[in-house]
């Protein structure tokens, strides 16, 4: 039990470290790109793009990719990764714009494929609902420890040392290779009842589930509901609101840290008895806030919007998600992984292409549109909700008469 819980907690720790580097780098990225003399249109439409080819490359490696190679594919991203963001550091400020492009999308890339391969590693030793979500804090809180550093030290001057976006970029690649070497130390074996065979009728599975059916078009809509109202964040805050690059980063990494205790809590303490409750504390608060913004088209409602979404992002991940995660069987969960994350990542092109049209007209025109999309996200949700319960009710009274 010792060597499970030791081996569990060092992928953790490869993660923490993972997660500050995407905080520190994926949080000025879009103001990088913006430094480097792309448009906000731009900026959207080529993490569009980058997402869409993302969607295309994990179709293609998940059938080639088996759970017990993970371990390997996880170091080969960090190490990919690391070189594509030292290519980007060198590129800055320079006319190399369409080589800067084709980086930008090769970072989206390893970065999607590392975040869609630690669960199904981590399920190769323990899989629970609690884990799926301690798995998501260790991610959220992390990440804001990134954010952080880039707050702290975005715009001074230190020992004649300027800390810039690139030179947080620079940083952000220290801490891909801590996650490197941690990887490198982690030694399992995965036992011949969990190592995943060659499942080439997983679709298969999936389709003829209709709750994995249902979540996985409630977890498309959901992206695109979030990444059109808060894809290009650091964008509205800096240019819409009015906050400095360094106010924007503290005012996110504080609203990052609130969500992060919000989640431990909830998930500890606050989480309802009621799932269709939880479901409104989630989404239907924020699809108010984002009405009222979008018909008052002010700076403060907008603001008030934003700190809503971003404050209940991590809670609940065990009533959201985890429960249609878990559902899937051990042998089809790195499959499904990779279908999960087509979906969503989808869904996430569709949100930034709709979140760069809607830029010109507003934040507010961007929060308008993504209440429309959450209106069919909060029906779905509850569709779930109903579907998972009156499964486990037919469960229990087929097992109550199987045993007179």
């Amino acid at each position: 039990m010792k060597k499970i819980v030791k081996t569990e907690d060092k992928i953790l720790i490869m993660l923490a470290f993972f997660s500050i580097s995407v905080g520190l780098w994926g949080n000025f990225r879009q103001l990088w790109l913006q430094d480097n003399g792309l448009e906000a249109s731009i900026i959207a439409k080529l993490l569009s793009i980058s997402t869409l080819i993302c969607a295309m490359f994990i179709f293609i490696i998940s059938k080639k990719i088996k759970i017990d190679k993970l371990k390997n594919f996880i170091m080969f991203c960090l190490i990919a990764k690391s070189i594509v963001l030292l290519g980007l550091f060198q590129f800055n400020h320079t006319n190399w714009s369409e080589l800067i492009r084709l980086l930008i999308i090769l970072d989206v890339l390893f970065e999607k494929l590392i975040i869609i391969s630690i669960y199904p590693f981590i399920t190769t030793i323990k899989k629970t609902d609690k884990l799926y979500s301690k798995r998501k804090l260790i991610e959220y809180i992390f990440r804001d420890v990134g954010i952080l550093i880039g707050g702290l030290f975005i715009g001074k001057t230190i020992y004649q040392i300027c800390f810039d976006y690139n030179l947080c970029l620079l940083i952000s690649i220290l801490f891909l290779v801590f996650a490197c070497i941690v990887v490198a130390n982690i030694k399992i074996t995965i036992n011949s009842n969990n190592k995943a065979k060659e499942n080439n009728n997983c679709l298969r599975y999936i389709l003829r589930d209709d709750i994995l059916i249902i979540y996985f078009l409630n977890y498309f809509v959901g992206n695109i509901a979030m990444n059109t109202g808060l894809g290009l964040k650091m964008l509205m805050l800096t240019n819409f609101c009015e906050f400095s690059d360094s106010v924007a980063t503290n005012y996110l990494l504080i609203l990052g840290l609130i969500a992060d205790v919000i989640g431990v809590v909830a998930l500890k303490y606050l989480t309802p008895k009621n799932d269709y409750i939880t479901v409104m504390l989630k989404f239907g608060i924020r699809f108010l806030f984002y009405i009222i913004a979008f018909c008052a088209d002010t700076v403060e409602m907008t603001i008030i919007a934003i700190s809503w979404s971003i404050l209940i992002s991590t809670a609940y991940e065990n009533i959201i998600d985890a429960p249609y995660i878990n559902r899937v069987s051990t042998e089809n969960q790195l499959t499904f992984t990779n279908y999960r994350y087509i979906i969503g990542i989808l869904g996430e092109s569709i949100g930034l292409s709709f979140a760069g049209k809607m830029y010109a007209y507003g934040a507010t025109s961007m929060l308008g549109l993504s209440s429309f999309f959450m209106i069919f996200q909060i029906g779905l949700s509850c569709t779930l909700i109903y579907m998972r319960h009156n499964k486990k009710r037919e469960f229990l009274e087929v097992k109550e008469n199987g045993s007179y």
